[in-house]
């Protein structure tokens, strides 16, 4: 049996894969060559094939996130769907393009510090 999701919910998912993507492809463009960045991220911007298939993989994990209505963000969730090895990407990924966000994405940065 399906759940109903609000509108507010999905709207709120479809952010919070724009942001996740948003720095995904941040941190791609800072460490990577932009030889190797030809792949679309969710947000659009291009990475690299190791980096699309990081973006590929949390947005993937937002879009089925059981909690999203509820939860604040993913350290504060009581289930955590990432694989050992991708949570330590993603933490590293989010570590160097959080403080980045700011200046880049300023409206998304804000949103996802206030977990609007």
């Amino acid at each position: 049996m399906a759940t109903q999701v609000s509108a507010k919910t999905e709207k709120r998912r479809a952010r919070e894969m724009k942001t996740i993507s948003q720095m995904v492809a941040l941190y791609c463009a800072e460490n990577h060559e932009a030889a190797l960045r030809h792949t679309p991220a969710y947000c659009e911007e291009l990475v690299c094939e190791e980096c699309a298939a990081l973006d590929h993989y949390a947005t993937e994990r937002t879009r089925s996130c059981r909690q999203m209505d509820t939860k604040t963000s993913c350290d504060e969730c009581p289930y955590h769907c990432y694989k050992p090895e991708m949570r330590t990407r993603i933490k590293a990924v989010m570590r160097f393009s959080g403080p980045r966000m700011i200046t880049k994405h300023p409206i998304a940065a804000i949103r996802h510090l206030l977990g609007a």
